[in-house]
């Protein structure tokens, strides 16, 4: 019997960052997203040897572990992996060892800012859910990928990448010190299609380790950063106003919102954005986008541009120069995955 699993990436639409604990704990987050065609892949294959086989296809690491019940988790190699097996083993009171073969794969690299690490952190966990028959929910689900990645392993960062991975679709999410809400919305499919052609990614062809910005944008918040939180006040209000214009299908405003986030969101914090960003959103916009955004917490990975009507082709060849990467987006509707198969 072989497992296999899959959970979308996202992009993240308006609000960003007031789903860190920091902020939503004090004043409460709200986030617009949305799943798009990107996923992370996880094939778990139960071994009858005493060996746990970890196979990262994306960056070619491949590793046997012989007969082990926990993991050291100050060996950092593979932590995501580690703490997720541990973490199964404790809280479902598992008592006797756990062999298998885990071959992963994400359609994006890490520090993308498409949550890629959170999200194959979702799919694993539905993995062993799937294997084990553990009784997950939703929300279960998404809680313990935040719990293992913030509590157990102590990363930085906040929750709508986990509740986006599991739920999939378009969400509108609120977040408090004590609950998440995930609020689905159903938006007219001429509107997601208007939507998928107005937009495109830029990827900068660099990464970012996003525990940093996001730590600064902690730092700035706890201590009372009039300038941070303010900008993180005006996030949460533009993901409501996002919400409205998605499902009202006033999309140009989308492109205006994205601009006036953006704005908002480099006064969180000085490292989200930096010259060789901000050079190419200042070409963007002289060149038929109405407004875009770093993905996820900033300083590198994928842009997002929303571009008005007649000059998508010519950005698109203007963005090219810079020696990036342009792709189109296409939305997906479902969440994390789960199937068993004997092949």
């Amino acid at each position: 019997m072989v497992i296999r699993a899959r959970a979308p990436l996202r992009l993240g639409l308006a609000g960003g960052g007031t789903d860190v604990s920091a902020y939503s704990d004090a004043f409460g987050g709200a986030i617009l997203n949305a799943t798009i065609n990107k996923f992370a892949y996880v094939t778990l294959t139960p071994l009858q040897l005493p060996q746990i086989i970890i196979k990262c296809h994306d960056i070619n690491e491949h590793h046997v572990f012989n007969n082990v019940n926990d993991f050291d988790l100050n060996d950092k190699h593979l932590i995501l992996i580690k703490g997720i097996h541990n973490r199964i083993r404790k809280e479902f009171n598992i008592q006797k060892p756990m062999f298998y073969q885990l071959e992963t794969y994400v359609d994006a690299p890490p520090g993308s800012g498409l949550g890629s690490s959170s999200t194959l952190i979702v799919t694993i966990v539905a993995a062993f859910a799937e294997w084990l028959g553990l009784p997950l929910g939703d929300y279960d689900l998404a809680h313990l990928a935040y719990s293992i990645e913030r509590d157990d392993l102590g990363l930085s960062g906040g929750k709508q990448d986990q509740y986006a991975a599991t739920f999939g679709g378009f969400n509108f999410m609120e977040f408090y010190s004590d609950r998440v809400l995930v609020n689905p919305l159903r938006v007219k499919q001429n509107y997601i299609y208007e939507l998928e052609f107005s937009l495109i990614q830029y990827h900068t062809g660099t990464s970012r380790l996003s525990s940093k910005i996001i730590d600064a944008q902690v730092h700035n918040v706890s201590s009372n950063c009039t300038k941070s939180i303010d900008a993180m006040h005006s996030l949460k209000s533009l993901a409501f106003n996002m919400k409205e214009s998605l499902l009202k299908g006033k999309l140009n405003d989308i492109g205006e919102l994205l601009n006036e986030s953006w704005i908002s969101k480099k006064n969180t914090a000085d490292e989200v954005s930096n010259d060789v960003i901000d050079e190419i959103y200042d070409i963007a916009m002289k060149n038929g986008s109405l407004g875009g955004k770093m993905s996820g917490a900033g300083g590198g990975g994928y842009m997002m541009f929303y571009v008005q009507n007649g000059y998508l082709y010519h950005l698109i060849k203007v963005l090219n120069e810079f020696g990036g990467m342009v792709e189109r987006v296409t939305f997906y509707e479902r969440g994390v995955l789960t199937w068993k198969t004997q092949c």
